[in-house]
């Protein structure tokens, strides 16, 4: 007898609710479309069932999937024999990945079935190719899916409706009469008059008072003692240059060109004028630059202590550059 692992993704969480119409709860399906398809095997017998709920297999690489991790170790162990899908992109959708990874299994001695499809195989030049073309497709249908998605998030923040999320500090969310599917209500943005007092306490401490970051949460901290809002740097920066205080949504690179003045906490003005602030901070901490490659625009920059080097990282918001230790005794540039 054939020992069989079924595995079992959806994409989203959404495809997990089996109130709705466009989905009907996609695991139940799969999970049906695989039993029935190893009962039509006699020396078939289900052995195991994985499950990737809301995993994608487009954006999320194989490596970083738990089950096709455990399902891999499992395949070293021999404790199954075929692998079991309802759709070969129930594997992923990387043209560039999802076929070496059919080729992996096929190689450890599991074969790899799609009820849909029948046995992938990866023995011959052209079943290779094929499993490519595959995948390629179903890359291609993800990166459509990927575009229109991203366009409506667009015309949505062009229209100026909020799209769901983290609600901003300085807002609460709303019921202002929008129904969406299944009848279920949509929630806005509106501004909170206490935590909107605190956001413009921020721009004229940083505008008018000349406090930096670390001294508006030090303050902030102390003035509004709260264990669950504890204010930092980073925090600091992220809030000052978000265009939503100026009533101005955004997604990506799109913002709002008209502002939607009852979104409204500080004004335009206030707003470049603290974004010019902390490009100010930022460069007065620096004391040399060496351009190591003009083509791809790599820039080194030199601060005097390590502390003036997490300051700036503090102001730019970012927290992936790591620093060198070593103390900057002396630099002199040309």
């Amino acid at each position: 007898m054939k020992r069989v692992l079924c595995l079992y993704r959806v994409s989203t969480k959404k495809q997990l609710d089996p109130s709705s119409d466009k989905t009907k709860a996609d695991i139940p399906l799969q999970r049906k479309a695989c039993k029935e398809f190893i009962d039509a095997h006699q020396d078939w017998v289900l052995c195991k069932e994985m499950y990737e709920r809301g995993v994608s297999g487009y954006k999320v690489s194989a490596d970083k999937r738990d089950a096709i991790v455990d399902i891999r170790a499992e395949a070293l162990k021999k404790s199954f024999d075929v692998l079991l899908v309802f759709l070969s992109d129930r594997l992923g959708r990387r043209e560039d990945e999802t076929p070496f990874v059919v080729e992996w299994f096929v190689r450890n001695g599991i074969e790899v079935w799609s009820v849909n499809e029948g046995q992938l195989k990866a023995e011959s030049h052209e079943e290779k190719l094929l499993n490519y073309i595959r995948f390629w497709q179903a890359n291609g249908e993800s990166l459509k899916t990927s575009i229109r998605v991203s366009e409506r998030h667009k015309q949505m923040v062009e229209d100026g409706i909020w799209r769901g999320g983290v609600c901003p500090y300085g807002y609460r969310l709303v019921f202002k009469g929008r129904i969406g599917k299944k009848n279920r209500q949509l929630l806005d943005l509106e501004v909170d008059p206490e935590k909107s007092a605190i956001v413009q306490e921020i721009f004229r401490l940083l505008c008018l008072c000349g406090y930096g970051t670390y001294r508006i949460a030090n303050h902030l901290n102390a003035k509004y003692s709260d264990p669950e809002k504890i204010w930092t740097p980073r925090t600091i920066i992220a809030m000052l240059r978000n265009p939503i205080y100026t009533g101005r949504m955004r997604f990506k690179d799109t913002i709002t060109s008209t502002p939607i003045e009852e979104l409204r906490i500080v004004s335009d003005e206030m707003f470049e004028f603290a974004e010019r602030i902390l490009k100010e901070h930022i460069l007065s901490r620096i004391i040399g630059k060496i351009t190591v490659n003009r083509n791809y625009d790599i820039t080194i920059y030199f601060f005097l202590t390590l502390d003036d080097f997490k300051h700036a990282l503090a102001e730019e918001g970012r927290g992936n550059v790591k620093a060198c230790e070593e103390p900057v005794r002396k630099r002199h540039f040309a």
